[in-house]
Formats: structure tokens, C-alpha cells, sequence
């Protein structure tokens, strides 16, 4: 009896209050500013790490997007003419961690004289002459969450062919993903090789 009674006196304070214009709640909170987004994001978030559902599933299974290089750059030209990758164009892998991408001023290094009349070369020497450099867009890549630290130099240095990992660049274009670099495939290539397997080779 006494928490019906109770309920009629607030539901009549509250009838009562409303119609004299007092509120026992504000109702004009201001609403939350939106956020600008971000480059390739949408409006709709799935979660405070993942823009959308799609993108955190492609997370989850490690699938990354074909990356869109700046121009078509002919592996299998240059290696078919016996250009060492890791001497003209992937400049520094054989004392560093990540290997080095060529720059406007690398390619022009012997495009200054050699294929002038070709259609990409014209582009990459205007693409110099406004100042500009190639947007190269790493095609291997781990994901952050797996911490794995890959080191050429020590791989360049155990005379390691690049095609182990990077399959048969001589007979592509356009740099593919062309070998799955699990932990699996790092690990059975490290026992071959009486490489070290100890989780902070990889993972630090």
C-alpha cells in the first residue's frame, strides 16, 4: 500500500511540475560533436580499434587490400636484364631491417639516358621535374598485433634468394604477394636452415 501511494505522489509531482514548467530531468542536453573521419573511413563505427565490420573480419583472417603503386614498375624487365634488386633499387637491405624503395632520383639514375622515349619513363621525369616522388606502397606487411620484427639484412647476408619469400619476381610486373609468410612457412624455412627458432628472433 505505502510504495503504491508512493508512486502516485511522484507520477503526480511529475504531471504537476511538467505543467508549471519544472523539470525533475533536462532534456536539452547538447548532443555529442561528430569527429572528423579519418582517410577511408566511414561514418558507421563497429568498434573503437575498427571502422567497420568488414574491415575488422579482414583484420582477423590478416587479409590486407592489393596495395596501388604509383605506376606499373616492370620487375621482370629489370631482372631479366640482370639488375641485382638489392644493389640499385632496394637500396640498404643488406645492412637494415626494412628494405629500402627506390625514389625518382634512384630510377633516374640510369632512366636520365636509357628508355627516354618510353611512356613511363617520360611520366616518372615529369613526375621529377614538379617535384614529386613515387608513392610506393609496401606490398609484405604484418599486422601490429602480431609483433613480428622481419630483419633482411641477416637473410640477405645467409645468401638467402629473395624469391624464397617474394616468389619469382622475374616473371611479374607489378610486385604481388605471391608466397603466404606465415609462422609456419618462417619456422619449417628456419629449421632447414639451422636457423634460430626462439620466439625473440621474430617476435620483439
Amino acid at each position: 500500500m505505502r510504495m503504491r501511494t508512493l508512486a502516485t505522489s511522484v507520477l503526480v509531482l511529475a504531471v504537476g511540475g511538467s505543467s508549471s514548467g519544472c523539470r525533475l530531468y533536462d532534456s536539452t542536453i547538447p548532443t555529442r560533436q561528430a569527429v572528423p573521419l579519418l582517410p577511408g573511413q566511414t561514418a558507421d563505427v563497429f568498434t573503437a580499434a575498427r571502422p567497420s565490420l568488414a574491415i575488422a573480419v579482414n583484420d582477423f583472417l590478416v587479409r590486407r587490400p592489393d596495395p596501388v603503386q604509383p605506376i606499373e614498375f616492370p620487375h621482370n624487365i629489370h631482372v631479366g636484364r640482370k639488375i641485382a634488386c638489392n644493389e640499385y633499387c632496394h637500396e640498404g637491405v643488406r645492412t637494415q631491417a626494412v628494405a629500402g624503395l627506390p625514389s625518382i632520383r634512384t630510377c633516374m639514375l640510369c632512366h636520365n639516358a636509357i628508355a627516354t622515349d618510353r611512356p613511363r619513363i617520360q611520366q616518372i621525369t615529369a613526375m621529377r621535374e614538379n617535384g614529386q616522388d613515387l608513392a610506393w606502397q609496401r606490398v609484405f606487411d604484418y599486422p601490429a598485433a602480431s609483433h613480428v620484427k622481419f630483419n633482411h639484412a641477416p637473410h640477405i647476408r645467409a645468401d638467402l634468394a629473395c624469391s624464397t619469400c617474394h616468389g619469382n619476381i622475374a616473371e611479374q610486373t607489378v610486385a604481388q604477394r605471391n608466397v603466404a609468410m606465415t609462422m609456419g612457412f618462417c619456422v619449417n624455412c628456419h629449421n632447414q636452415k639451422q636457423a634460430s627458432v626462439d620466439c625473440q628472433t621474430c617476435h620483439y
